[in-house]
């Protein structure tokens, strides 16, 4: 199965370790006038939350599955931007660094229609994978978003320290880390723009960014690094 990547190498790399047999070949935005990418089974572009431009070049793919990342930007939207008739199977994927390579992905569709392509390519891919709406956060983002910003909140008061809470979580919850380490491994900046884009989208008060958050991303910071 020939395979086209594109995106922030962080993420193409844990893309390509739940793609061991196929035959990837990862490009970057000089690259489309130089290929043909028809002569792909299945292309990922997990830049299109940043820019929804590159769209145009995989609108016209009649019937290609065309993976996009579709946390920060819901697939309709991407397709209203772009404005004109989209032939590939365009399937959103939740594309966040620690989200791509699990045993279940999380994706959406622009059309219901393509269910059936859908299912076929995941077969083919070797995949698990849950169909959920084309909403803006997806389903787990918006969950995991929303439990480091309570965190955020609740260090920001002084409540518990930032081990004590991650800690707190991984023995309470099962999760496979804190909310703090957590927002480190996704990247802060990640982890604002996606409850930004929530809160935009939705205007509800669990996903006002707290203050705390706000200026570690404004300061390009983590909270243990």
């Amino acid at each position: 199965m020939k395979i086209l990547v594109r995106g922030e190498k962080l993420i193409t790399a844990e893309l390509k370790q739940k793609l061991p047999a196929a035959d990837v070949t990862e490009i970057q935005d000089t690259d489309f006038p130089q290929i043909d990418l028809s002569g792909f089974d299945v292309i990922f572009d997990l830049s299109v939350d940043e820019q929804a431009s590159t769209l145009k070049y995989y609108a016209p793919l009649k019937n290609i599955p065309v993976f996009v990342g579709a946390v920060k930007k819901q697939l309709a939207a991407a397709a209203n931007l772009y404005g004109r008739e989209i032939l590939c199977t365009l399937i959103g994927i939740n594309d966040l660094p620690t989200f791509i390579n699990r045993s279940l992905a999380e994706v959406s569709l622009l059309n219901k229609t393509d269910e059936s392509a859908l299912h076929q390519t995941m077969q083919k891919l070797g995949w698990e994978y849950k169909l959920v709406e084309d909403r803006v956060g997806m389903v787990t983002p918006r969950i995991i978003m929303m439990i480091i910003n309570e965190a955020c909140y609740t260090l920001q008061e002084g409540t518990a320290s930032m081990q004590d809470i991650d800690t707190s979580m991984k023995l309470g919850t099962n999760y496979p880390f804190g909310p703090f380490e957590w927002a480190d491994r996704i990247g802060i900046q990640h982890v604002y723009e996606t409850l930004k884009a929530v809160y935009d989208d939705t205007h509800d008060e669990r996903y006002k960014i707290c203050p705390l958050l706000k200026t570690i991303y404004l300061k390009n910071g983590s909270f243990y690094n």
